[in-house]
């Protein structure tokens, strides 16, 4: 058993049980709808400020681009433009690229040695696939989710749920026309895509041995969240428009604790909750990061370009002909050649 993996699975357990049971048992739905979404935002905010704050202060003198092809030298040798970009217009290709699809990690590469001692290596198509159904997906689901907030609903997000769920069943009788709850292909991809990733982490090797308890807790939450959403779509039944007037107030500053919506809800909102707050001091901040990453967003121009260290402060030199100038003789005496006789 890993038990890098049943820690948190297990912490995720017990928030579970904290917010069901706490709604449900003790009645706290004030502690669970109100105050606690409250505090999670404040932490979000104040996290991803104080770790963009961190990396605006990091001194980056010289410009360290991660690159993958050729540099733009001569005229008669072809640059890569994009891979190694020379403008900060390719720079900003470069980073669409890279946020919208994951060019990095479609170029990524996995070795292993087969027919004996031979390196071999193999594009990872898989994990590319996978993290980017998991975060369009995440993104869908986010964006679905703003018609809880809005009033009336803006006609994007009517839109993006009517693509989202345009796999609509109806059952057919004579008599009457039964329809059933669209089904959001979102909330399953995403559900599919935590899956495999937290199989990927505990089946291969060495992904395994990498692997600690802060990279499988936010799959179990985010897990959380997505089984949650999909029981409450279409197990157990919730009142939309009072979870619709629990978010309306919330976001106007006049919360309210609508009656009948159930324990579901509140268990999901506090996962999301607990993530929300969790995400500025966790590895998912390359969200955020990733726009400030100067392995990313500088251009490649050091062959035309002379970067200076602004923070260089003088020091004393001994220069050659210093050098030269104090061991002569002794140079002389070895055979060393010297500049001057």
């Amino acid at each position: 058993m890993n038990l890098k993996y049943m820690y948190s699975l297990l912490a995720v357990i017990v928030l579970f049980l904290l917010a069901y049971l706490g709604v449900e048992a003790a009645g706290l739905e004030l502690l669970f709808g109100i105050v606690i979404p409250y505090v999670a935002v404040v932490a979000f905010i104040a996290g991803v400020v104080y770790r963009v704050m961190g990396w605006a202060r990091s001194a980056v003198p010289f410009p360290i681009p991660s690159t993958c092809g050729q540099q733009k030298s001569l005229p008669w040798i072809k640059p890569n433009k994009f891979d190694n970009p020379f403008t900060p217009g390719a720079v900003v290709v470069r980073m669409i690229l890279e946020v919208c699809c994951f060019r990095s990690l479609f170029r990524n590469t996995r070795n292993s040695i087969q027919e004996g001692s031979k390196l071999a290596f193999q594009l990872e198509i898989w994990l590319w696939l996978g993290a980017l159904a998991f975060h369009y997906a995440f993104l869908t689901v986010i964006v679905r989710h703003l018609r809880l907030f809005t009033e009336p609903v803006p006609a994007m997000i009517k839109m993006v749920e009517t693509v989202d769920s345009f796999f609509r069943l109806e059952v057919l009788s004579d008599v009457v026309r039964i329809g059933v709850p669209g089904i959001y292909i979102s909330g399953l991809v995403l559900l599919a895509a935590v899956t495999f990733l937290f199989i990927r982490r505990i089946v291969i090797p060495h992904v395994k041995y990498i692997s600690l308890p802060a990279d499988f807790f936010p799959l179990f939450l985010i897990f959380g969240i997505a089984f949650t959403g999909i029981l409450m779509r279409y197990f157990s039944k919730v009142n939309i428009r009072a979870a619709k007037e629990l978010a309306l107030g919330l976001v106007s500053f006049h919360p309210t604790i609508p009656q009948g919506i159930g324990p579901v809800f509140y268990v999901h909102l506090f996962f999301v909750c607990i993530l929300l707050a969790y995400f500025p001091f966790s590895k998912l901040m390359h969200m955020g990061g990733v726009f400030l990453s100067p392995t990313r967003n500088l251009p490649c121009n050091t062959r035309a370009v002379r970067h200076v260290n602004p923070w260089n402060y003088p020091v004393e030199v001994h220069t050659y002909e210093e050098y030269e100038e104090e061991f002569r003789e002794k140079m002389i005496e070895a055979g060393l050649p010297v500049e001057k006789e």
